[in-house]
C-alpha cells in the first residue's frame, strides 16, 4: 500500500511514517517546514518528502492519506484529497487500527515530561528483554529512532492531549486504549484549542474512562487537577507517586544524579547521567509502569543507569570555545523552570544564558507571559526573540531580558557576551531558524 502523510515532519507523524515503513508500506509525505531531528530520521528511512502542500504530490494517487492535525480545510493537498475522494485517516486512528488494538499499551500523558518518561519506559522494557514497540515524540538516544514495531505484545506511546485532526477534534490519546496509564501532571496549555483547564480535564476524563478494570493509572499525589479528573469516575487500579504514595523518591544528590526509589518493602538506587528533580520524578513513574507489567525495581534501576536522554531534552550539543551549548524542547513556564533548575544543579555558579523562542500557539497568544519572569529566575541572563506576529511585547513582561527581532540579531547579542565557562540553554519547540548550529559554528571559529 502507498501511504502519503501530510505533515510528516512532526514528531508524531514522523513516527507514524517509520511504523508504516516497517509494516512494508510505501511511504511518502510532505510538510511546510523540514528540520532535524525528524528530517534526518525520514531520510535514513528512505522516505521521500515534498516541501509544501501542492496537489501534484498526490499524483500518482496514493492508496491512503494520513492527515496531521496541523492541516485544515483550505490547504491545497487537503482539498485535493477530499475532491478526489482519496481514502484518508488521522495518524492516531491509523495507529489504533493497524497496531494497537491487540497490544498491551503503556501510555504516558500529562502536560510535561511525556517524551522523557515514555523514552525511559521503553528503554526499561527493552533492557528487561520485553522487546516493546514504541512511538515517542522525539528521537530516543538508546534506540536511535522515535518509533519501532517491537516484537512483543507491549507498546509504549507518548499520549498527547492535542486534537486528532481537522475532522476529529477529540484528543489523540483517546484512540490508544491504554492498559497502563501514566499521568505526569496536568496544567493549562494548547490555548489554541482548549478554552481553559476544565476543557483539558474533560479530555483526560475521556481517557480514564477507557482504561480497563485490570489496568492501572499512575500519577503524582497532591496534583489537584488530576484528582479532579479521577473524581469524575475511575474504574481502574490507582498508584500514586509521592512521600505518602505507593512509590516514593528520595534524592541522594542535589542535582538528582543519584536517588532511591521505594515501593512497599522494596527499594532500588539509581545512579545515572541525567540531572534535575523533574527527571528523577519521571523515572519513578516509568519504573512504576514497568513494574505493572512485571519488571522488578532492580532491573529498572539497571536500565536507567544506561539510559541516554532523548534528543532536545537538555541535550549538550557541544562546548566550542569552552561554552556549553544545550538544546531543550521547553516551551511552557513549568518546563522552562524545571529545565533551568536541573541545569543550575549541574553547573553550580557558572553563568547560564537562557535563550527562548516563543513559538507554540499558547506562547504566541501570551497566555503564560506573566509567568515567564519567575520561570526564568534561575538564569543569569535571558535573551528572547520577539518574532513578527507575537501578540504581546516581551519587554512588558521581561524588562531585564534582551529582546531581538531576528535570529541573527539574537545570535550577535549572545556572541558579544558568552565566554569560556558559560552555559547557553536554547529553548524552543521548533527549529529556531538554525540558531543552535549557527552559534556552534561561530563559537568554533573563535578556536580556529
Amino acid at each position: 500500500m502507498h501511504i502519503h502523510i501530510l505533515g510528516i515532519c512532526g514528531t508524531f507523524m514522523g513516527g507514524i511514517a517509520a511504523l508504516a515503513k516497517a509494516l512494508g508500506h510505501k511511504v511518502t509525505g510532505s510538510d511546510a517546514h523540514v528540520y532535524p531531528p525528524m528530517s534526518d530520521q525520514l531520510a535514513a528511512l528512505g522516505v521521500e518528502v515534498y516541501q509544501g502542500y501542492d496537489a501534484e504530490q498526490l499524483n500518482p494517487r496514493p492508496d491512503l492519506v494520513i492527515i496531521g492535525n496541523a492541516l485544515s480545510r483550505g490547504n491545497p493537498a487537503v482539498e485535493a484529497v477530499l475532491n478526489q475522494r482519496i481514502p484518508y485517516r488521522s495518524g492516531a486512528q491509523w495507529l489504533h487500527d493497524e497496531l494497537l488494538q491487540d497490544k498491551w499499551v503503556l501510555a504516558v500523558a500529562g502536560t510535561h515530561g511525556k517524551t522523557t518518561t515514555a523514552s525511559m519506559l521503553a528503554w526499561i522494557l527493552a533492557h528487561a528483554g520485553y522487546q516493546p514497540g514504541f512511538l515517542v515524540g522525539g528521537v530516543l538516544a538508546n534506540f536511535g529512532c522515535s518509533a519501532a514495531l517491537g516484537n512483543s505484545d507491549f507498546f509504549v506511546i507518548e499520549a498527547d492531549e492535542y486534537d486528532t485532526a481537522f475532522f476529529d477534534k477529540r484528543s489523540k490519546f483517546v484512540h490508544y486504549q491504554p492498559s497502563t496509564l501514566i499521568v505526569n501532571n496536568l496544567e493549562f496549555d494548547h490555548a489554541d484549542i482548549f478554552a481553559d483547564l476544565a476543557a483539558i480535564q474533560t479530555q483526560f476524563h475521556h481517557l480514564v474512562r477507557i482504561v480497563p478494570g485490570y489496568g492501572q493509572i499512575i500519577y503524582p499525589e497532591g496534583e489537584v487537577a488530576i484528582a479532579e479528573v479521577l473524581a469524575r469516575g475511575c474504574w481502574s487500579e490507582r498508584r500514586t507517586m509521592g512521600p505518602n504514595g505507593d512509590w516514593a523518591l528520595q534524592l541522594e544528590q542535589a542535582d538528582a544524579s543519584q536517588f532511591v526509589v521505594t515501593h512497599g518493602q522494596q527499594s532500588a538506587r539509581v545512579a545515572w547521567d541525567l540531572v534535575g528533580a523533574h527527571n528523577a520524578a519521571n523515572a519513578v513513574m516509568a519504573m512504576a509502569a514497568a513494574y505493572h507489567v512485571g519488571v522488578s525495581l532492580e532491573h529498572a534501576a539497571e536500565a536507567l543507569a544506561a539510559f541516554k536522554n532523548t534528543k532536545r531534552r537538555l541535550e549538550l550539543l557541544g562546548t566550542p570555545a569552552g561554552v556549553a551549548v544545550y538544546d531543550d524542547f521547553a516551551h511552557h513556564p513549568t518546563a522552562i523552570a524545571t529545565t533551568l533548575a536541573g541545569l543550575r544543579a549541574k553547573v553550580g555558579s557558572q553563568r547560564i544564558f537562557a535563550v527562548l523562542e516563543p513559538r507554540s500557539n499558547t506562547m504566541k497568544r501570551g497566555v503564560h507571559a506573566d509567568q515567564l519572569s519567575a520561570a526564568l529566575a534561575q538564569a543569569d541572563h535571558c535573551l528572547m526573540l520577539q518574532p513578527e506576529g507575537l501578540q504581546w511585547q516581551v519587554a512588558d513582561y521581561l524588562p531585564n531580558a534582551q529582546v531581538a527581532h531576528s535570529v541573527d540579531a539574537l545570535l550577535e547579542a549572545l556572541l558579544a557576551q558568552v565566554t569560556d565557562g558559560d552555559n547557553v540553554l536554547i529553548m524552543s519547540n521548533g527549529g529556531f531558524d538554525g540558531l543552535h548550529q549557527k552559534l556552534l559554528a561561530r563559537l568554533q571559529e573563535k578556536t580556529a
